[in-house]
């Protein structure tokens, strides 16, 4: 597929930091309950910390107890999905639709959610942008 961005991996690995670029170019997944926006509450706007892609609006992030952030729903248009058989499991990928880089799962189990659905998304995928910030242009 073809991305609004794209670059090269020597690029992708001159912009990002190793640990960032296995997760995001690598499909890698950081320890559970490692990650910086795990407990978060704070308000704001999540991007793809690749490309600064808005992808997840604070108000939509909830405490799942998996040890990765969670959010019931991305902002409309903004991710992509592909069937993932890796490790021997059936899961749903959720990609950023801006750059194509990788940043968890989605799964049908956000019980007590507006959508039902938990997007489990690694911390070091995201960049949190407070509030009281102004958005960031996206292009």
């Amino acid at each position: 597929m073809a991305y609004e961005v794209e670059k090269t991996d020597e690029e992708w690995r001159a912009e990002l930091t190793p640990e960032e670029y296995a997760v995001l170019r690598q499909a890698g997944t950081e320890r559970a309950f490692t990650g910086e926006y795990d407990a978060s509450d704070e308000p704001g706007t999540y991007h793809c910390r690749a490309c600064d892609a808005a992808l997840f609006e604070a108000d939509t992030k909830f405490h799942s107890g998996c040890g990765w952030p969670s959010f019931y729903q991305p902002i409309t248009d903004t991710i992509e999905y592909l069937e993932d058989h890796s490790h021997g499991m059936k899961r749903v990928e959720v990609r950023c639709k801006r750059c194509g880089s990788h940043l968890g799962h989605v799964f049908p189990d956000g019980f007590g959610t507006p959508t039902g659905d938990r997007y489990c998304i690694n911390s070091i995928s995201l960049r949190h942008t407070p509030a009281h910030e102004s958005p960031q242009q996206q292009g």
